[in-house]
């Protein structure tokens, strides 16, 4: 307590500094819900003291009039600074310079999260690692998430949330990573970015926040990720995709039982590998993890095996036995245009010599292109051999309409809620049918929908 007081320059204005924090949080930002927590107040933020003295011992950081701190009840300990912004980002710089770990961040339109569960499986079989919840990634979770690294930890794995300019760059300030990863970027977020540049821009952040001499690991094959300039990045950068300019390339990509197999090769050695779930795209989030374990000090080996026995994410192209022995593949996760490309995708290999319905919710996050993207869907399901198009909601309507005025041969129907599909949808339903539903996570209905279908 007495090195922290130090550190951040702090007034003892109330209680005992005879103990040690375990986590901090930004008060009213976050729960309060352990003892032994480091508290930022703002000057504005009403204080509850009997709730922070119930989960004490307690600490209070925070740049309020003595005044008003003295009202400190007797399990709390205050210390006054002249800035409480300040004081945050000397803590930050401070805790994140006691490891010397590897702190890998990962961004990416799609595949983050399933990257970051496959490394963290891999890395856990070796190492005490500390990682970023599901795909709890928003920025206000950076500073919990860091203060979860302690002593016995030996890796570090975080997903970079992005709603809008400028958290990317501010979740790296925070973490400090020495390994970055892009897994590719498509289209979100654009009513926080504004438009598809501002959005990669956004992206880009990653660049500059990795640490010096750290390294960066991109997706060779994408578009997008080629329009980043790297000319400043003075770290060292890995590549991995399909293509020959990548360092990590798989070749030789086929479907198997309940996942993808590919040779790997790398600087002139080539591996088998076996990853769970469908799709070209889980071969890329493959490579990435594979990359990103050999960085954190891993043999190719090592991160191969541990990757057979990774359990595919519930909701991500997640395959059941549905309705009348139908085949249900549930991707009611996230909903963006890259996703539902990599869905059809993998409809197109599965879904051949099978009557196919395809179940699309709406898109958020668009801004101003939402038109523009849910008729380029549209524009996509008529190029596919689909037996039943149904669509949810009033932006996914366009979906529907595009695929009609592009000849589609599905029998179309457009819902405006879920209410009145599962009707239509039953009588269809045989052991020869395979049904794809898409849809936004914030879509409780389409994912109890889902859950009906399958569980039925």
């Amino acid at each position: 307590m007495q090195k922290l007081r130090n550190v951040l320059q702090g007034k003892l204005i109330h209680g005992s500094e005879q103990w040690s924090v375990k986590q901090a949080i930004y008060y009213n930002r976050h729960d309060l819900t352990k003892s032994h927590s480091l508290l930022f107040v703002s000057r504005n933020d009403q204080i509850n003291w009997q709730e922070i003295d119930r989960k004490g011992p307690s600490l209070i950081i925070s740049d309020k009039p003595s005044t008003e701190l003295k009202n400190a009840l007797e399990n709390t300990t205050v210390l006054q600074v002249k800035s409480v912004a300040q004081a945050y980002w000397t803590f930050i710089e401070y805790y994140r310079g006691l490891f010397e770990i590897p702190v890998v961040a990962l961004t990416g339109t799609c595949g983050k999260t399933t990257t970051k569960e496959m490394l963290k499986h891999i890395a856990s079989k070796h190492w005490q690692v500390q990682a970023s919840i599901s795909s709890k990634n928003e920025p206000r979770q950076s500073l919990p998430y860091l203060t979860g690294i302690d002593d016995k930890t030996q890796a570090a794995i975080f997903e970079l949330g992005l709603g809008n300019t400028g958290n990317i760059k501010h979740q790296c300030m925070i973490y400090q990573p020495t390994i970055g990863i892009i897994t590719n970027i498509g289209v979100h977020h654009l009513d926080g970015c504004l438009n598809l540049e501002g959005y990669i821009k956004a992206k880009a952040e990653i660049v500059e926040g990795i640490k010096e001499d750290g390294t960066l690991i991109i997706n060779a094959d994408d578009a997008n990720t080629k329009k980043i300039s790297l000319k400043r990045f003075k770290g060292k950068i890995i590549k991995f995709g399909l293509q020959d300019t990548a360092d990590y390339k798989a070749s030789k990509v086929e479907f198997a039982n309940t996942g993808m197999k590919f040779v790997l090769e790398v600087a002139d050695e080539t591996y088998n590998v076996f990853v769970p779930g469908y799709g070209e795209h889980q071969v890329y989030n493959a490579l990435a993890a594979i990359a990103a374990s050999h960085e954190m000090g891993l043999t190719i080996r090592q991160a191969i095996a541990g990757l057979r026995t990774f359990k595919q994410m519930a909701r991500h192209l997640e395959f059941t036995t549905g309705l009348g022995d139908s085949t249900i593949i549930d991707d009611t996760w996230t909903n963006n245009p890259t996703s539902v490309e990599a869905a059809l995708k993998v409809l197109d290999t599965v879904g051949k010599d099978k009557k196919v319905i395809l179940v699309l919710g709406d898109i958020k996050r668009l801004g101003n292109f939402e038109e523009k993207y849910h008729r380029e869907i549209g524009s996509m399901v008529a190029l596919r051999k689909i037996d039943t198009l149904i669509t949810i909601g009033k932006r996914a309507e366009k979906i529907a309409d595009q695929a009609q005025k592009d000849g589609t041969s599905a029998e179309v129907h457009t819902f405006k809620e879920v209410a009145g599909v599962l009707e239509l949808l039953t009588p269809k339903l045989d052991a020869d049918t395979i049904v794809l539903i898409k849809g936004p996570m914030s879509s409780r209905s389409m994912i109890e929908f889902a859950n009906k279908l399958k569980n039925a």
